[in-house]
């Protein structure tokens, strides 16, 4: 049974101030109350009023003196001249410090500095000189020269639109090329929505970053704010950013300096962790077998904040990391481990979700046979490239340690160096299939893995049978160009057929008969694969409607069909709009596998990316859906 994308959240169409909701099978608005009702624009500000002239002098009362320019009067000491009856006050009183509350010496003396700070209004408000702050007007990482997004592109779009594009991607995004766009369009430097607070717009964009596993491009984001301007929301996202990152000295500053309404123990270990490294070693380990005793963290929680505390200064000292009785991991656990170099368990490894494979792969403090455990759903999801895993293996060979990454690394350099394109294709096919039924049943991360080395291949009949995936592995790194070489070899109705059919860039009008052979011989589960052609090949117009809808009659969908959220899309894409298309299109793609995407939504996603000059990445997105479902 297909099951369709959930769809949470509610938009509108960019010009008249039309309203549109999306689609989904449990409706759930995520807007707030009123939002369909909005309240009017607010007129422009009123031009200012004359400023007053400047306000005569008082004139000096009898027998006081008159001060000249350059002449500097002594105040008279406390208590002399004072009016009668009345007296200075106390110099606390004067100070709003209350005498009666101050804590003992000896409290003061187990007081760190930060607590002191607190007590005596001194705790500072910035970490950098005043003059040096930067504005948010435009957050983000990556410019238009730099491959970013248009800048202004949601400056004048609703914020309840945008807060519910944002919002509502909950979960992961099934597609891995619209996971790398949506990474470029969330860190692209962006003004902010209008009626938006700046700092709400940079934590929706980090919190986002961070459920789908790009916690170093959070950080930057983040990074990109100064903690003086952090909200409460932001810092917590800011906080996540840095536990997914393992830099966990990292979020001192937000940690110390920032808002927010958090006294929970992660929260006060990691301020008692920034408080040894700022000279008060000794207060910080009493304050982490405070929180040990008292049972407010587990024991191994408290055990890696003590080591990565003491290794700070004076308050170095020897501590036994033991996971005896650790069953599960958390992301505080496993970003503390990583920054202390303490090994997990393997088993706890074996059993954790995506989450720790998406961080582990790019932990650098992690060796490459570490991080190679987590390559492959690192992979699929986006989160590492081609190079990338090109460049782990190199470590690897480099290394030269026994392991199976070791073997690994030796078929990939077989991959490309090998003396002859049969000795090549063995070893592309051997690392498609070298770790055995895991890979087997989704070999997308090693497709990923061997896109250049595919590329390389000379067109043969000689490899006609492996043509499918051969193509499929270098459009997952984009090797569209490559690919399209192999038009002349491949069968007509085959995988490889579909795949360059959908990703070449010279577009070619493809038949009914043509889709015919391939839904023909399509074994797909509920002939999805087919499904999907028909729609990405109707998406970039390269079947006529008849044929589309024909086809899309036989194989379950119809692709005429509307709901809230192709209309916000479509009119997203009406108005050239990259960027919110872009949101939308992620909106549309969460989930956990590609037997939630339907027809449908490939169809619009596409569609809409196309029409506002995402084409390639349409045409990447179309090819991956051909060759994963």
């Amino acid at each position: 049974m297909r099951r369709q994308v959930t769809i949470a959240a509610t938009a509108m169409l960019l010009a008249g101030g039309s309203t549109l909701v999306l689609a989904q099978d449990r409706p759930e608005d995520l807007l707030p109350p009123g939002f369909d009702q909005p309240a009017p624009t607010p007129a422009p500000a009123s031009p200012r009023a004359p400023r007053p002239g400047p306000t005569p002098a008082a004139s000096p009362a009898p027998g006081q003196p008159v001060l000249r320019p350059g002449e500097i009067v002594q105040p008279l000491p406390t208590g002399a001249g004072s009016a009668p009856g009345r007296s200075a006050p106390p110099p606390a009183a004067a100070e709003g410090i209350d005498l009666s509350r101050l804590p003992t010496l000896r409290e003061i003396e187990a007081m760190s500095t930060d607590e002191l700070d607190e007590l005596f209004g001194l705790k500072p408000k910035v970490d950098i000189p005043v003059g040096a702050g930067r504005g948010m007007g435009r957050v983000g990482v990556i410019d238009p020269a730099e491959g970013g997004l248009p800048v202004f592109s949601l400056a004048a779009q609703p914020a309840g639109l945008v807060r519910a594009a944002l919002a509502g991607t909950k979960g992961p995004v099934i597609s891995r090329w619209g996971h790398i766009l949506l990474r470029r369009a969330l860190a692209s430097r962006l003004a902010t929505p209008a009626g938006m607070d700046p700092a709400e717009f940079a934590a929706l964009r980090a919190g986002l970053l961070g459920r789908i596993g790009e916690f170093a491009a959070a950080r930057a984001l983040v990074q990109d704010v100064d903690t003086a301007n952090y909200t409460p929301a932001l810092t917590n996202a800011a906080f996540a950013a840095y536990l997914g990152t393992a830099d966990i000295l990292g979020a001192c500053p937000a940690v110390r300096l920032a808002k927010a309404a958090r006294e929970d123990a992660e929260w006060r270990m990691t301020a008692a962790i920034c408080g040894a490294y700022s000279g008060e070693a000794g207060n910080a380990n009493r304050d982490l077998r405070r929180i040990m005793s008292r049972g407010d963290a587990a024991r191994i929680d408290a055990l890696l904040a003590q080591r990565l505390a003491g290794a700070a200064g004076d308050g170095r000292r020897a501590v036994t990391i033991e996971w005896d009785g650790v069953t599960e991991l958390t992301p505080w656990r496993f970003a503390l481990a990583n920054a202390v170099g303490a090994e997990v368990p393997g088993e706890l490894l074996q059993a954790a979700g995506r989450y720790y494979a998406l961080a582990g792969a790019v932990a650098p403090m992690l060796t490459p046979a570490q991080r190679l455990l987590f390559a492959d759903t690192a992979a699929r999801a986006g989160v590492l490239s081609s190079a990338a895993l090109v460049d782990l293996h190199s470590e690897l060979f480099a290394e030269g340690e026994d392991g199976s990454g070791l073997e690994r690394a030796r078929q990939l350099r077989a991959a490309y160096l090998g003396n002859t394109s049969a000795a090549r294709m063995a070893a592309i096919k051997a690392l498609w299939g070298a770790d055995g039924a895991e890979v087997a049943r989704d070999p997308y991360g090693r497709w990923v893995l061997t896109a250049e080395a595919a590329a390389r291949l000379a067109p043969s009949e000689d490899f006609a049978t492996d043509a499918g995936p051969l193509v499929g592995s270098m459009l997952a790194a984009g090797y569209d160009r490559d690919a399209a070489r192999w038009a002349d070899i491949v069968e007509d109705g085959s995988l490889a057929w579909a795949l360059i059919a959908v990703s070449r860039a010279d577009a070619e009008n493809v038949g009914s008969g043509a889709i015919g052979d391939f839904v023909d011989a399509d074994d797909s589960r509920a002939q999805r694969k087919s499904a999907m052609l028909v729609a990405g090949l109707a998406a970039l117009g390269r079947t006529s409607e008849g044929v589309a809808s024909d086809y899309g009659e036989d194989l379950g969908f119809d692709l005429a069909r509307r709901s809230r959220w192709t209309q916000a899309i479509s009119g997203a894409a009406a108005g050239r709009n990259q960027v919110l298309v872009v949101l939308l299109a992620g909106l549309g793609m969460q989930g956990e596998s590609w037997e939630q995407m339907t027809a449908l939504h490939l169809f619009h996603i596409v569609r809409a990316l196309d029409q506002v000059g995402l084409g390639a990445e349409a045409r990447m997105i179309a090819a991956e859906a051909v060759a994963r479902a």
